[in-house]
């Protein structure tokens, strides 16, 4: 039975006006997206439906790249990176004759937002595998090591044969946080990584290398320090009032500060990177916190962070160690 007229014609009326409404919120947004955000942030809502101190839902999947050791796709939200660790052979340097090499890098193609450009690495992409190297790779000593692998585990032949595992990530997807999300591919990949059971022949001078899934000589996985494993939690302030966990690729560029906080798998503080002077505003209308979910009623917007890091951890901390390994 058709519908009549009247019926018709105002579905199509009522459809028309929410179509109008959500192309001016569109255009609005477009020519005043800190207006935009900031008339949000007063109702204690973000434009993606979260509160201030919420955070994006995590899925986690290892071990889908069969081509290399280990792998890792992790979506953060809309932000999803892919991981790959390839491992190959080589000498080691002379003065650390007995450590092998992790070499951490992440691509942001122009595939993956309308923000990057084809061509050589962004800056924005160095600066954020220099961040990534730092986390995943640190100075504890004169000697380098591993934050969560010890080199010398990577050794073949003392001098001669060692591995080195290239950990490269690519974002196919950005809307923002790729730091967080950074890490956490990494991490999951290398956690998924199995080296082939490898010797060094001193008469050929070749280093032979068994099958990774053989039944004979099966591989090994990777001597983690899980009690070491980072896991990064970013913010950003705003308006000098407001701590935005997780920030979107829409919020990043308002920010006034950005803070990333990375801790090791037993919740202890290991770096804080702030960029932007982190100040709160004083005054109790500025700030209206309710101390149950964890923030401290003090100006001191890193020292909220923290706390604020400190709650998230160990949700993000049971979430990698639930994944189960394909291979």
């Amino acid at each position: 039975m058709a519908l009549p007229a009247t019926t018709t014609a105002a579905s199509t009326s009522s459809l028309s006006n929410t179509q109008n409404e959500a192309l001016k919120a569109a255009i609005f947004q477009r020519l005043h997206p800190r207006v935009y955000l900031e008339r949000f942030l007063l109702e204690k809502i973000r434009p993606d439906g979260r509160v201030e101190d919420e955070w994006r839902d995590i899925d986690i999947n290892v071990g889908s790249i069969s081509t290399a050791n280990g792998s890792a796709l992790i979506r953060l939200g809309n932000t999803t990176i892919v991981c790959g660790v390839k491992a190959e052979i080589a000498e080691p340097e002379l003065d650390r004759p007995n450590e092998g090499f992790l070499v951490p890098n992440i691509d942001l193609p122009a595939i993956c937002s309308s923000k990057f450009k084809p061509g050589p690495p962004s800056e924005e992409a160095q600066i954020l595998s220099e961040r990534l190297n730092d986390v995943l790779v640190a100075i504890v000593d004169e000697m380098s090591s591993s934050n969560i692998l010890p080199l010398s585990s990577l050794c073949i032949h003392p001098g001669k044969s060692v591995w080195v595992l290239y950990v490269d990530a690519t974002c196919i997807n950005y809307d923002g946080n790729a730091f967080d999300a950074g890490i956490l591919a990494m991490v999951c990949a290398l956690r998924d990584t199995i080296l082939p059971q490898a010797t060094y022949d001193e008469i050929t001078g070749r280093t032979i290398c068994s099958s990774p899934y053989s039944k004979l000589k099966p591989g090994v996985r990777l001597q983690l320090d899980e009690s070491r494993l980072p896991i990064g939690l970013s913010f950003g302030l705003f308006g000098g009032k407001h701590i935005i966990t997780d920030p979107t690729s829409f919020e990043e560029p308002l920010l006034d500060t950005s803070i990333s906080v990375v801790m090791d798998g037993k919740g202890q503080l290991t770096s804080v990177n702030q960029v932007g002077v982190g100040v709160l505003s004083s005054g109790e209308d500025d700030m209206e916190v309710d101390p149950s979910r964890g923030v401290m009623d003090r100006d001191d917007a890193l020292l909220q962070c923290i706390s604020l890091a400190r709650k998230r951890h160990q949700a993000v901390r049971e979430r990698v160690y639930s994944v189960q390994n394909i291979s």
